[in-house]
This record gives structure tokens, C-alpha cells and sequence, in this order.
């Protein structure tokens, strides 16, 4: 009994050794990815102002160079594309409705819980419209993808920091891309933990770390 005991810390210790160097490994990924991402402002000569893209003046003009004439565009389309476009922009009311319900529920929910708001702003992002080589159609679907896309990323993190309050455990199979969360879940079948948990209070495992507070 005691050799079991100590077989599985040694196990417990050695998935947390893991999650500890694949945390430091995200951390460093994400600090290189914002510096790619400087490089490239600097490269295409555009800033960050209020939240805002702008653009040098003489890159605006040579963006413009490659716009695609709304006619061309338009009667240069395959008729598939033409015929899909409805089923493709229906899916705006289900993402509208999950956008307003998932808001709605965090902010009563997680005031009530004390677990911190995700920040909207951070997951529904859209700014490609401000690039001038897109024409209107064009901007139009890159604004209405960067904001089913965004609506998808902040609804998982309503979704996981409630399953972080509520139940977190770890599946019994691997999950290809588990949210942020996940990673501090207890391991499935571990009932003494999760018992622990229980008798501790959930604030022993929380949402992924935020101080931020919704913008909404």
C-alpha cells in the first residue's frame, strides 16, 4: 500500500515536472511570437494607435496598387462560391446570439463565483479591414471571420474557466488542444485529490490566471 502511495507521487511529480517545463516552453514561445510580431510592423511599416492599425502614408498608397476592382472580383467568382455565400453568413445570427448569451451568463455567473471576467476585447479582435488592398467585399468577410473566430476563442474561455470552477479533471484520453486551463486540472481518477479539492474550497484550482476585468 505504502509502495503504491509513493509510486504514484513519484508519477504525480513527474507530470507536474512536465507541465512546469511546457508552461516556461509557452511562455518563451509567446514572448519570441511578440517580438516576431514587432518585426513585422516594422517590416510593413504600420503601428498600434488606441488600439487602432496605421499605416505610413506611402504603404497605404502602395496597398492600393493591389486592390482587386469590386467588378472583377465579383463576376470572377465561381458560381459555388456565389451560392454558398447565404449558408456561410447565416451562421452571423447563431454567433450574434452566442456572443450576447455567453456575456450575459459570465457576467452574472463569475461575479457570483469570483472568478475573473475574460476580457472580450482579447479573443474578438478585428483590424484587417484597415488593409488597403482588400476591397469592400473582401474586408467585409475578414471583419465578419475575425469575428466568428473571436466569438468561438471567448466563448472557450467562458467555458473553460467554468469547467476549471466546477470540474477540473482531466479526461482519461489525451485532448489535441485543451484550453488554457486545462493544464492544472486534477488527473483523472485521482479521488483523493479531488476529494482534497472539495474539502479546500474550488479557489484551489482556478481559471487561468487574470487580473484583467471584462471591457463590456
Amino acid at each position: 500500500m505504502a509502495s503504491d502511495q509513493k509510486d504514484r507521487a513519484m508519477e504525480k511529480s513527474l507530470l507536474e515536472d512536465i507541465q512546469d517545463r511546457l508552461h516556461a516552453a509557452r511562455e518563451e514561445l509567446e514572448q519570441e511570437l511578440d517580438r516576431q510580431l514587432e518585426d513585422r510592423r516594422s517590416e510593413f511599416r504600420y503601428r498600434m494607435h488606441r488600439g487602432k492599425v496605421r499605416f505610413d502614408h506611402e504603404m497605404q498608397v502602395l496597398q492600393k496598387t493591389y486592390r482587386r476592382g469590386l467588378w472583377r472580383y465579383v463576376t470572377g467568382a465561381r458560381i459555388a462560391t456565389v451560392l454558398t455565400a447565404p449558408v456561410i453568413y447565416s451562421l452571423a445570427i447563431p454567433l450574434a446570439l452566442l456572443d450576447l448569451w455567453v456575456t450575459v451568463y459570465q457576467h452574472i455567473c463569475f461575479r457570483v463565483y469570483g472568478i475573473d471576467l475574460v476580457r472580450r476585447s482579447e479573443h474578438v479582435v478585428i483590424d484587417r479591414q484597415h488593409l488597403g488592398y482588400l476591397n469592400f467585399i473582401e474586408k467585409i468577410n475578414c471583419v465578419y471571420c475575425g469575428y466568428g473566430n473571436g466569438v468561438i476563442a471567448y466563448a472557450r474561455e467562458i467555458a473553460g474557466r467554468t469547467e476549471a470552477y466546477w470540474c477540473p479533471i482531466k479526461h482519461a484520453s489525451r485532448t489535441p488542444d485543451p484550453h488554457g486551463s486545462f493544464a492544472g486540472f486534477m488527473e483523472f481518477g485521482d479521488a483523493e485529490a479531488y476529494r482534497d479539492w472539495l474539502a479546500n474550497g474550488r479557489k484551489a484550482i482556478s481559471a487561468a490566471p487574470s487580473n484583467a476585468k471584462s471591457d463590456l
